[in-house]
């Protein structure tokens, strides 16, 4: 949305169904009425200083606590319990040492080809601590900057968890990316070690990804690399460079099995990761050790209503925040059993997921909307073949569900008795922002629903002004909060112009800028609606294409639309949809002429299509986000611009090109 356009939004789609927890639920809840969800806001507001510094003595371990909650002084740099000494490491492991946790799986790993692993709090911690004396082995300390290109193993956990026990920062590259994403990264976050593996499983093919380390440190490429620290994963023949390479089993396994965490300001920072911008360079979003750790911790608390023997599983990969901050340090914060799983449903396995849950008894169960779509569009047959019935809470992540899949997935997964969490979050955030919570929120197909407390969301015109009920805007945040990003790695002015300065309220007051269209409608729920490049101008109408493709995705025969803008000499924006129908549907002019009637009988005339474009699969990143912007490239005629590398299958793109 452009400051010299009108700043509203139609929002012609409305959603009127509401489910409520049921009693028994919301009876056992850690939050179970929306009115004490209502205090906790109000408490936050009046009085956040208070509000923070009470969440962060109460639920992490110090080693010296904090002598300031906020440090606001220099905006946009926030400073989070100044003066407070810690370690994330040590909160999600050594602290649990001493009670019955110990004991308890934190860890169960669920291999592609059907291999397993479990580790109970102790044994983890072991491992943990072998892989942080191996890192101090090979000239590893606090500072150096540690890259991790792996396979979903437990060995990335494990990773993960030692760096941030020495104080190394990590930078977690998605295992899919090419050797060329890894070495942009590599080189803008001054690497000096990369833990990788001989190679990982993905749809039944083996990722070769210590061949992608080499390509990328040929030559004098990434000069800071010193240590390549590789887990035998496939057992295939690959190139170790002596002096430089070292095999995981080899280093890790003889070493001790104490290792004292090191004790972290608050501010050092605890991780690099890298998030792609429709232009240019992926920018390196900074996150410190003690704001990260209180609110992964609060959010995985309060959102997944965390229970003592849940075993809870989020189907994303360690190289997205989503696998840092609920895979890793959220739940193992909590005490809780986290499950990772190293494959993908595929045509071989379509029942991949359903046996996961039933073969662990998985309770809690957090996945992508795009995943949700594909699983309707292989019909219900499948998931119908398995037990689902330990599941008692689901929750969606990466972008807006349309209140179709949200229906399908409450009621053929989750047996119309699971509450649904959708969440709304960033890589930027560290944490989810916006989401029900299963004991206390009434939900809204569709709807993220309300702001967690401590979270002053608001939906605002360019300035910086709240815009009236149903009329869509900029999603907005006006307070800080502990697990906000700290900076854009190595681009100060980068993090100030993207996060702080794109929108200029008139008290001149920074507030941080998602990125993100939304409305809030007059009970107050917000709705996403999708990145703001993501808005059609239709002679005058500004529609949000989210809404356009839940009318696409609400027909019988579609399994899937992504809607974008294409420019038209009389109407300023013509509307292109692209749409990938169910199995046994045949693209042709019927369904067509068929779709366009459905859009207009749901939204109307002005949301019609001029243009369906039927394809057997959209262009996705590797997290399943898809990618709007080379969609509406091919749909001008445009050359496709900007970051392709967190592109999932570059076939889906060439088919489109044809």
């Amino acid at each position: 949305m452009n400051s010299d356009n009108s700043n509203s939004i139609e929002s012609v789609l409305q959603e009127q169904r509401v489910f409520s927890p049921s009693d028994d639920f919301a009876s056992k809840s850690r939050i179970s009425s929306f009115s004490r969800y209502l205090e906790m806001s109000e408490m936050a507001k009046s009085d956040p200083n208070k509000f923070w510094g009470d969440a962060a003595r109460e639920e992490l371990h110090w080693f010296k606590c904090f002598e300031k909650v906020l440090d606001w002084s220099n905006p946009p740099f926030a400073k989070w319990f100044d003066g407070g000494k810690t370690n994330i490491s040590f909160n999600c492991l050594d602290r649990h040492l001493s009670s019955s946790i110990a004991d308890k799986v934190a860890l169960i790993w669920e291999g592609e080809p059907g291999d397993q692993k479990k580790y109970t709090y102790k044994q983890l911690h072991k491992e943990v601590c072998k892989a942080a004396n191996a890192l101090k082995s090979i000239g590893i300390g606090k500072g150096d900057l540690v890259a991790l290109y792996m396979p979903m193993v437990p060995e990335a956990a494990i990773a993960m968890l030692a760096c941030a026990r020495i104080g190394a920062p990590h930078s977690v590259v998605f295992g899919g990316f090419s050797s060329e994403a890894l070495r942009d990264r590599l080189i803008n976050g001054e690497a000096k070690a990369i833990i990788t593996a001989d190679g990982g499983f993905r749809k039944d093919k083996v990722i070769p990804l210590k061949d992608a380390v080499d390509c990328a440190l040929e030559g004098d490429s990434c000069p800071n690399v010193e240590s390549v620290l590789v887990v035998q994963r496939t057992k295939k023949t690959i190139a170790m460079d002596k002096g430089r390479d070292y095999w995981w089993h080899e280093i890790v396994d003889s070493q001790s099995e104490e290792c004292l965490s090191e004790e972290m300001d608050s501010e050092d920072c605890l991780f690099v990761l890298y998030t792609s911008g429709s232009t240019g360079k992926p920018k390196g979003v900074v996150h410190t050790t003690a704001g990260y750790n209180l609110w992964s911790h609060l959010t995985f608390k309060w959102i997944f209503d965390i229970r003592e023997n849940d075993v809870y599983w989020c189907t994303a990969d360690v190289g997205w925040i989503t696998g840092h901050s609920y895979i890793v340090y959220g739940p193992l914060s909590n005490g809780a059993t986290t499950v990772m799983y190293e494959g993908v449903p595929r045509p071989s396995k379509p029942g991949a997921f359903w046996d996961v849950i039933q073969k662990h008894k998985i309770s809690i169960f957090y996945t992508a909307p795009t995943a949700i779509r594909a699983f309707m569009k292989t019909g219900k047959e499948i998931p119908d073949q398995y037990d689902l019935s330990s599941l008692r809470l689901l929750g969606t992540v990466g972008e807006p569900i349309n209140p179709e899949a949200w229906i399908w997935y409450r009621d053929v997964i989750g047996g119309g008795k699971c509450p649904i969490v959708d969440t709304w979050w960033q890589t930027e955030t560290g944490g989810v922002m916006i989401s029900p919570l299963p004991g206390a929120t009434p939900t809204k197909p569709g709807s993220a629903t309300f702001p967690l407390p401590g979270i002053e969301a608001d939906v605002v015109n360019s300035d910086g002004e709240s815009v009236p009920d149903n009329e869509g805007g900029y999603l907005v945040v006006k307070r800080p909060w502990p697990g906000m990003m700290r900076n854009v790695y190595g681009d100060e002015k980068r993090f100030r112009e993207s996060y702080w300065e794109y929108l200029k309220p008139t008290d001149n007051k920074y507030i941080y800028f998602a990125g993100d269209g939304a409305r809030r409608d007059e009970e107050g729920y917000f709705w996403v609606m999708g990145r703001v490049d993501d808005v059609i101008n239709v002679s005058g109408h500004r529609l949000g294409t989210m809404e356009i493709e839940s009318a696409l995705v609400s027909h019988e025969s579609v399994s899937e639309a992504a809607v974008v803008g294409r420019p038209d000499d009389l109407k300023g924006e013509s509307i292109v949809a692209f749409v990938t129908l169910k199995t046994g549907a045949e693209a042709n002019k019927n369904i067509d002429a068929q779709l366009k009637k459905h859009v207009v009988n749901e939204i109307g005339p002005i949301a019609k299509p001029d243009e369906i474009k039927f394809t057997d699969a959209l262009p996705k990143t590797r997290s399943g986000k898809i990618m709007r912007r080379i969609l509406r490239a091919l749909a001008s005629g445009d050359e496709i611009s900007g970051d392709t590398s967190t592109l999932e299958d570059r076939s889906v793109l060439d088919k489109l090109r044809n």
